[in-house]
């Protein structure tokens, strides 16, 4: 099912749409979150802080998967709602031919490289062993996380929220009953977490690359055209190539900076990077949640302007605002009042140090949700606009100042400095997003419209 974005009551129009993409990234986050309950309720919490460290280097494979989503939802978005029917396949195919040589190469330095990389990050020896098992094992499924992503990317483009929503919630639920089966049963430890999620993976994305190609068979252009697309086009990589480099290299110089700042923490010992570990999946859910939304503004935003419909941008973005807004304030709440609780479920038998860092973190950071929300719409508008310059000046902002800050301040105030870093990055960065999309052409030639009434 394929839905245009470019007709309907914008609120009403992206908030159905936007909505199925929420639900999808909470199934998606359950991946990480299966992980880390195991490991930390059935095996221990070094085997947590295991696969809590080598996830922040696993981010840096995921910024990749992201560019590649959001640079080829754009483009497919732009194209699609221009009705440009050919050139849009042609960027579908392009997209996964590059994706593939891609993935080859980051598959190679990941397994030539990930020892080095746990040991720059100051992985203490009680726990290097799982996490390299973890890690390793999680390289050889990239494969499946870069097409599953760019699928995802493009049931997006052409307004489809629900399909992938329907293979998340049901590849998660599994991969929670593969991760006990693996650790109880056959006792196989953080191996056991690693492969399971290769396993649920590898089966989503197989069912999501088929859809997609039958999908792409269905859409036939408006002429009825018997021409057949191209498989590969180099203008359309190179259209694809400035919205998706600027965003892997967002993704990944905040992976990298969330590397550094692991690596700080890994400093405090094994039960602050348990506390940390457990605490900042509840974090990620969130943060990832709310970007998956501002996609959802980018698709939103590229098939109105690729329609040329620009008055339709800025009640798109109020639309935005409210959903994210909406999400943000219950669990802003649990966070901050229940944490206790929830950093509970990841850990059996938890030290005190362990719980007193992760309640700590949730409730320094929860009560800046709404400003990061903000944020993250703005960006979304931004990236389907492909004012990627300004988009990168406030995301390497953010990162540039909760990078530093974290250092600077764990050296007076411990870990309650790292995590005060966050929020002054957040407003910071906040600020700037919302500036640039004001500098925006459907904000300005919207308001000299309404001067001259």
């Amino acid at each position: 099912m394929t839905k245009d974005l470019t007709v309907g009551a914008p609120d009403k129009v992206l908030w159905k749409f936007c909505l199925p993409l929420f639900a999808s990234v909470l199934f998606q986050q359950l991946y990480n979150i299966a992980d880390s309950f195991v490991a930390g309720k059935f095996v221990g919490e070094q085997a947590l802080a295991a696969v809590g460290n080598s996830y922040e280097i696993t981010l840096i494979y995921i910024a990749f998967a992201f560019g590649c989503n959001i640079g080829c939802s754009v483009v497919v978005s732009q194209l699609f709602g221009a009705k440009r029917i050919n050139s849009m396949k042609t960027a579908v195919y392009t997209t996964l031919i590059a994706c593939s040589v891609l993935c080859v190469i980051l598959m190679l330095t990941g397994l030539i490289f990930g020892g080095s990389l746990l040991q720059m990050i100051k992985t203490p020896d009680d726990i290097m062993s799982d996490s390299k098992k973890y890690l390793y094992i999680y390289v050889l499924g990239l494969p499946f996380v870069f097409f599953y992503n760019v699928s995802t990317g493009i049931f997006s483009a052409l307004g489809d929220s629900k399909t992938p929503f329907l293979f998340l919630a049901a590849s998660s639920i599994s991969n929670i009953g593969v991760d006990i089966l693996f650790v109880t049963a056959f006792k196989m430890g953080v191996a056991g977490v690693a492969w399971a999620t290769f396993i649920c993976q590898g089966v989503s994305c197989v069912l999501a690359v088929t859809v997609v190609f039958k999908r792409l068979r269905s859409i036939r252009p408006d002429n009825d055209s018997d021409e057949r697309p191209k498989l590969f086009s180099g203008r359309l990589l190179a259209k694809i190539a400035r919205v998706a480099v600027p965003s892997i290299l967002q993704q990944s110089f905040i992976s990298v900076g969330n590397i550094i700042i692991q690596g700080v923490i890994n400093s405090f010992g094994s039960g602050v990077i348990a506390g940390y570990s457990a605490s900042v999946k509840l974090n990620n859910m969130v943060i990832t949640s709310l970007t998956t939304l501002g996609n959802g503004v980018s698709n939103f935003t590229a098939q109105n302007l690729g329609a040329g419909k620009h008055e339709r941008i800025r009640p798109g973005f109020r639309a935005g605002i409210k959903l994210v807004w909406g999400i943000c304030v219950p669990i802003m709440l649990l966070y901050f009042f229940g944490g206790r609780l929830l950093v509970r479920i990841f850990l059996d038998e938890p030290t005190q140090t362990a719980l007193d860092v992760g309640v700590e973190f949730l409730r320094i950071l929860s009560p800046f949700y709404l400003i990061v929300a903000a944020k993250l719409v703005s960006d979304g508008v931004l990236r389907g606009a492909e004012m990627m310059n300004s988009f990168m000046a406030a995301t390497f902002t953010d990162l540039i100042l909760r990078v530093v800050l974290a250092k600077v301040l764990s050296a007076h105030l411990g870990t309650t400095g790292i995590w005060i870093a966050w929020p002054i990055g957040w407003c910071t960065a906040a600020a700037m997003s919302l500036l640039f999309y004001r500098k925006g052409s459907w904000f300005t030639n919207n308001k000299k419209r309404a001067s001259d009434t």
